[in-house]
């Protein structure tokens, strides 16, 4: 018997990881369709990496929050099925790569035995929730967020109504004006506010970046704390049901309600209230665990360069709301650390802080609750471990995605120039490394996992081709973006293109016409006095592919010639277009009501059986080549297909039949008549096709 059979306490917990296992199993087999399984996979945080044979696992910390235990956690498993090496991304979560495939089902049970889980850190489902990493600590916060946050992600993990989306959610936490959380770029946003001394938060939503950022749209300007859940609830059942399928260029929900506009997306939130279980949901902020710090006596400590010592006390605290306390900020180059400092830094926060540490949007660490006397005492305990760098949240420290170094869909290395540009700015311009209004962020393809397009500075991978048409590596720049705070913010504009190894010069051109005309602006209100005539004026001469030297031809960090190599990219799982396996997945739904029927979770098994529904119609049509987008378009396609045409005789349309999910309450009486519905339904179609292929025999 496998260990991870048996070792797991909770019983949901060792469902998932059995049914990976076994999954995969059936995948070596090949008694499971390839597509269906990447799908599967990703939902359970395995995601497949640029090199053959071996996976990425995304570790999901929600909200930012690592205990000390989790921290030493997630070492061991590096450790024992990575290479040592742990990578913080821009949502907070860790990623380990080079992971043998048949060994991720006992690495997920090695997790959770901490409480670490990896489900749906990847996939078509509701991504880590994240939120602002100075929550509760935060003197300008009006009250703490993480109570909500993490109320909220429990709520919709495994929730059977975001499984199967058409694309990735993201949702944020702000927990103050200076929306620190992006809230204007997710899915839905929330930034904490007090109305009449209730608590509650702003709601944005429909904001996304990507090739095509879109702002978000404010929802409610106020809701009180115990409306969250029942509203992302129905925005998540309006997106799985209208939003787009197919295509996955236009598969988020920042397209849909483009499409439809706010006020059709706000109707359609309304219809499916009735069938919203839960429409207040309280949340206990009294009852959630904050972490607290410990008492010690201070160690005596000689600090030996005052003069650093200063310039990092300057640069990496971070103010904090209790009394003797302050944070403190490590800047972790490109996100990346090893096990041995992880588990170094764990024992340090348990032994000296709050036993925590908080992963950050700009892929950092930060250690809250530092007594003010024991700074000294943790300057001189990370400096053993190389993380007393200058320069946190300054300009000085760029983001960046991994790029071609592991990234399916890598254009250019992000890695390499985000080096490069960390360099140019330590050795000439000083001045940058106290500077917190200049934000750089690098993406190696247009996705923007390095959230270029919303930097003051973007750099995004892309190609250049010569006159020859010779492929070098290139950085498209994009310069204006910024965050206006309270949801409001601006996109940069995409200015010139030029050769990857001109990326530190058009850095410094930009930089140095800053320092000499700005006159003491921010650099946005630079920008956009200038405008982008100015600056791609500025650049243009760099942008020319005439005059290319072999050092052009090779990327950062590399030591050979580029070649562009583009996978297959997961970041949005995959559509299964597959009749038999949609009609096997239509009774394992059914299998999925029955349970949850069982269990008393009415809402959950009238759920399972809207999706079953869906996909046995869904079949049929695949069957008929017609098109599939959305959940709207099936149900509407089948009744005009084969209702109207009376091919198959229901004895009422498809559309009454599956669009009851929103017009009663969810209760056990209706719960049973749905699953019934669905079986029936399940028969009629599979007797459809069945004749339809012995006729074509």
């Amino acid at each position: 018997m496998r260990s991870f059979e048996t070792e797991i306490e909770n019983p949901i917990v060792q469902k998932d990881i059995i049914e990976l296992a076994n999954k995969i199993e059936l995948f070596h087999n090949g008694k499971i369709d390839e597509e269906k399984f990447r799908s599967l996979r990703l939902a359970r945080g395995v995601y497949g990496q640029r090199q053959e044979g071996v996976q990425m696992i995304r570790i999901k910390v929600p909200y930012g929050k690592l205990k000390s235990n989790q921290l030493r956690r997630i070492a061991a498993v590096s450790d024992e099925y990575s290479r040592g090496r742990l990578h913080i991304t821009t949502r907070q979560d860790i990623q380990i790569h080079y992971v043998d495939l048949d060994r991720t089902p006992e690495l997920w049970a090695e997790l959770e035995k901490d409480e670490v889980t990896v489900r749906e850190a990847c996939g078509n489902v509701v991504r880590n929730v994240t939120a602002s990493e100075t929550a509760g600590i935060d003197p300008n916060e009006p009250f703490d967020v993480s109570p909500y946050a993490d109320a909220l992600y429990k709520f919709f993990l495994r929730n059977p109504i975001c499984q199967e989306m058409g694309r990735k959610f993201k949702v944020s936490f702000s927990s103050t004006d200076e929306d620190t959380g992006l809230s204007y770029l997710h899915d839905i946003g929330y930034i904490a506010k007090t109305k009449d001394g209730v608590r509650g938060f702003k709601v944005m939503v429909a904001g996304g970046l990507g090739s095509q950022p879109r702002h978000a749209d404010v929802l409610y300007d106020f809701i009180e704390t115990d409306k969250i859940i029942p509203i992302m609830e129905g925005v998540l059942r309006v997106f799985d049901r209208y939003g787009e399928r197919k295509s996955r260029a236009k598969a988020r929900m920042k397209f849909l309600v483009k499409d439809i506009g706010l006020e059709a997306f706000k109707d359609l939130i309304a219809e499916e209230q009735k069938a919203i279980e839960f429409k207040s949901v309280a949340i206990d902020a009294d009852a959630y665990k904050a972490s607290k710090p410990v008492e010690v006596e201070t160690p005596q400590v000689e600090i030996k360069d005052q003069e650093a010592f200063n310039l990092w006390k300057s640069t990496n605290l971070i103010p904090q709301k209790q009394d003797g306390y302050v944070a403190i900020g490590i800047k972790v180059l490109l996100g990346d650390f090893y096990t041995d400092k992880a588990r170094l830094l764990a024992n340090l926060v348990d032994n000296y802080a709050a036993g925590e540490v908080r992963l950050t949007l700009r892929q950092n660490i930060v250690i809250p609750f530092v007594k003010e006397d024991l700074v000294p005492f943790f300057y001189q305990e990370l400096a053993k471990l190389g993380f007393v760098e200058a320069g946190y949240n300054k300009a000085v420290d760029i983001t960046a995605c991994p790029g071609t170094d592991t990234c399916n869909l890598g254009i250019a290395s992000s890695t390499g120039i985000a080096e490069e540009l960390e360099r140019v700015i330590k050795a000439e311009y000083p001045q940058y490394l106290k500077n917190d209004d200049l934000v750089i962020k690098i993406s190696g393809c247009m996705n923007a996992c390095g959230q270029h397009n919303m930097a003051h500075i973007g750099f995004q991978g892309m190609t250049i081709r010569t006159p020859d048409k010779l492929v070098a590596p290139a950085l498209q720049v994009l310069l204006g973006g910024g965050n206006q705070g309270d949801g409001n913010a601006t996109f940069a504009d995409k200015v010139a293109k030029v050769p990857s190894r001109r990326g530190p010069e058009a850095l410094r051109r930009i930089l140095n016409d800053f320092e000499a005309h700005a006159n003491g602006k921010a650099f946005v209100d630079y920008y956009q006095e200038k405008g982008e005539r100015y600056f791609y004026d500025l650049l243009n001469d760099l942008q020319d592919a005439t005059n290319l030297t072999q050092e052009d031809f090779i990327d950062w960090g590399e030591d050979e010639k580029y070649v562009k190599e583009i996978g297959i990219g997961e970041c949005a799982g995959v559509v299964i277009d597959l009749i038999a396996t949609l009609f096997f997945e239509s009774e394992e739904k059914i299998e999925n009501a029955k349970t949850s029927f069982e269990d008393g979770v009415y809402s959950g098994a009238i759920y399972y059986t809207y999706q079953s529904l869906v996909n046995s119609a869904k079949a049929l049509l695949l069957a008929e080549n017609k098109k599939t987008n959305t959940h709207a378009g099936i149900i509407s396609q089948f009744d005009e297909i084969f209702v109207e045409s009376e091919k198959i005789n229901l004895g009422t349309s498809f559309s009454d039949l599956i669009y009851q999910i929103n017009k009663n309450t969810p209760s056990k009486e209706f719960a049973l008549n749905y699953i019934t519905s669905a079986n029936k339904f399940l028969a009629a179609v599979r007797s459809f096709r069945e004749t339809e292929q012995k006729k074509s025999a």
